[in-house]
């Protein structure tokens, strides 16, 4: 099986950890993917959640982590697994908070949509943002670029302008992410009246934010408010792509509302990926299910198949140019990455290709392990 990641962001190649968690999440997005894909277009959108939420759970607990999940399925009583406060993994590593979506777009799924994708965040434990009773919450997610600029409480015109601004162009050059829902009736009419442009998608909170701060996306900023659990497993990717969330829950019925009340959450307080998710210790993993412009969908043939993952690790540098000879710094410290991902594929790896991107310049590293077990040879390519 060949596996292809996007090392996005925060990848030190002079500093890699001896172990990298995001190695191991990435294989249970995988798995999720792999299950759900079964039922791409079939109609039947809890047959292939149930299938996701059945393969992540399983290879969950084949993971030395004591690990909590946050956000997850929903409550006890409502999942059976994969609900939230629910202990997963072998009890016998870091403590984590858990966020999780097998198939974030379950609709998409359903009807062979482009973008459903199975999601995993990570960071130590306590640290995650939990949302009690709130379903919804407005948000505003730029790249690194515009991080400093945007203000939840500015209007449209004034966010987008700014927005363009920071990146060099004319908010008619600006595409937006918005879902597709009639609450955005007026947001869709204020970014038409600047002369941006809008993608409209009728799914898909978590890829939206992913592709905001995504350089190689042509979305620039997502606008609107979307779910509040996908809002914190967003936050676990943008700390680390460098980009930067605004949020304010934003209830959508009055019944909402009274709960958030009830629970003492203040409903005025303005959130940033920071508040939704502390520290720096945070790991992101994401694989395609169904395809799209942001990752590919699982692939399937008589030999086996092919997923397209994208893995996300806060608190580390960019990569570094491309490496420059088998002596170099870089060259060495790309090997310690084979070897933890030969580790993390031990039944499986034959080859990863490593895709990186750094201001200007994309490059791709290909892995390959020797059949007399020797550490994994390693080349460039561009």
């Amino acid at each position: 099986m060949n596996h292809s990641y996007f090392l996005e962001s925060d990848m030190s190649l002079m500093e890699a950890p001896e172990r990298n968690l995001a190695f191991d999440l990435v294989r249970v997005t995988e798995a999720a993917a792999l299950a759900s894909a079964r039922w791409l277009g079939r109609g039947d959108k809890n047959a292939g959640d149930g299938a996701a939420v059945d393969a992540m759970r399983l290879s969950f607990n084949s993971l030395p982590i004591a690990g909590k999940v946050v956000i997850g399925e929903g409550e006890k009583d409502e999942a059976p697994m994969l609900y939230n406060g629910e202990i997963i993994g072998m009890g016998n590593g870091p403590s984590l908070d858990i966020a999780v979506d097998p198939v974030e777009g379950t609709n998409l799924l359903a009807y062979g949509r482009p973008n459903a994708i199975a999601v995993v965040g990570a960071a130590p434990g306590g640290s995650m943002y939990n949302p009690g009773p709130s379903f919804y919450m407005k948000k505003l997610v730029v790249g690194q670029a515009a991080r400093d600029v945007i203000d939840l409480d500015a209007p449209v015109h004034v966010n987008l302008r700014l927005i363009a601004k920071a990146l060099g162009k004319d908010t008619n050059d600006l595409v937006v992410f918005v879902l597709d829902k009639p609450r955005h009736q007026k947001l869709i009419q204020e970014i038409r009246a600047v002369g941006a442009r809008i993608q409209l998608h009728t799914d898909g909170d978590v890829a939206g934010a992913l592709m905001a701060v995504d350089q190689r996306s042509e979305v620039d900023v997502m606008m609107g408010t979307g779910g509040t659990p996908e809002g914190v497993l967003a936050a676990c990717a943008i700390k680390g792509a460098g980009g930067a969330m605004l949020a304010r829950l934003d209830p959508q019925s009055e019944a909402e509302k009274a709960a958030i009340q009830e629970a003492g959450i203040d409903l005025a307080q303005i959130l940033d990926a920071d508040t939704l998710v502390q520290g720096d210790d945070v790991f992101f993993a994401a694989t395609g299910i169904s395809g799209g412009t942001f990752l590919r969908g699982v692939q399937f043939s008589g030999q086996g198949a092919v997923t397209h993952s994208m893995i996300i690790r806060n608190g580390l540098g960019r990569f570094p140019r491309p490496f420059r000879g088998a002596g170099s710094r870089r060259h060495d410290a790309l090997h310690r990455i084979a070897s933890q991902l030969e580790q993390a594929h031990a039944d499986q790896f034959h080859q990863i290709r490593l895709i990186y991107y750094t201001p200007g310049q994309r490059g791709s590293i290909f892995l390959s392990r020797r059949n007399n077990g020797r550490r994994p040879s390693l080349q460039q390519a561009t």
